[in-house]
């Protein structure tokens, strides 16, 4: 096919998992795949590396909107890097910054789109960033929550939660495949095999049922105490907590849930995230 296929999602809504699926099963190993291998698979779009590669040397010394200005280069490097297809994931909505796209749309193949419901979102954001409940619901509903540049990668710019979801559906239909967090979860051969099948790929049904078992969240969460996880955040005990859905229902208190549904309601209900309120 060639170009970025990119694997967007708000965070803490499965691109992690996705990823080790999609290695697991394009590259059919004797053992599974490594969590500390998939930054080679699938590469990240806020590595800086992309953007050294596009400015000829270090960043130092560039304003914010002068690296923003890169993106595109750098994106034509990522694909470029090799023959067929390379999965991107991004974290990023689908909009601009100083009139510069976050996905530059001459070298986009596709777009595989990762959505959770935001009442357990918030519960991982909250550990993930070291938040309080409360903080985290206002992060997840700040139209302008970002995060900051660090050693590696650069700033991210989310939205809110319903913003990001929004931006993502105004992807090209006919170039994008949706899929449920809670779905991978409750029926992963259907769902698995519909992302296959989106990707133009035929794999039989024992290297389907190989891959999603290679890549389930017992294994991914065994490799990261066996040997950590160089994408865990420094704020975290781990980045493989529970893997499950409906831990709100015991978490969240009733304003909390409040809180949140008031802003997404609208999001919430077309995905059908309300039916257990």
């Amino acid at each position: 096919m060639g170009g970025i296929i990119w694997l967007a999602s708000y965070p803490k809504s499965g691109n992690t998992w996705m990823r080790a699926f999609l290695q697991n099963l394009i590259r059919n190993d004797a053992k599974s795949t490594h969590i500390n291998e998939l930054a080679q698979f699938a590469y990240g779009d806020s590595q800086k590396f992309w953007y050294e590669q596009a400015a000829g040397g270090p960043l130092d010394g560039l304003s914010s909107e002068q690296i923003m200005e890169l993106t595109r280069k750098a994106q034509e490097i990522m694909a470029k890097s090799r023959p067929q297809s390379v999965f991107v994931k991004t974290h990023n909505w689908l909009g601009k910054a100083w009139e510069t796209p976050f996905i530059t749309a001459e070298v986009t193949a596709g777009a595989i789109h990762i959505i959770r419901n935001p009442l357990d979102v918030v519960i991982s954001l909250k550990h993930h960033y070291d938040f309080s409940m409360n903080e985290a619901i206002e992060f997840m509903n700040n139209p302008e929550a970002n995060t900051l540049e660090d050693e590696y990668k650069l700033s991210q710019v989310y939205g809110s939660w319903s913003a990001h979801t929004n931006s993502w559906q105004k992807f090209n239909p006919t170039y994008i495949h949706r899929v449920r967090y809670e779905d991978m979860l409750a029926k992963p051969a259907i769902t698995f095999a519909a992302v296959a099948k989106f990707l133009g790929l035929k794999p039989s049904k024992k290297a389907l049922t190989t891959a999603i078992k290679r890549s389930s969240f017992k294994v991914l969460q065994n490799q990261e105490k066996a040997d950590g996880f160089l994408e865990a955040s420094n704020k975290a005990e781990r980045f493989f907590r529970t893997g499950k859905a409906g831990m709100w229902k015991d978490v969240l208190t009733a304003d909390q849930v409040r809180q949140i549904v008031d802003v997404h309601h609208d999001k919430m209900q077309e995905f059908g995230y309300l039916k257990d309120l």
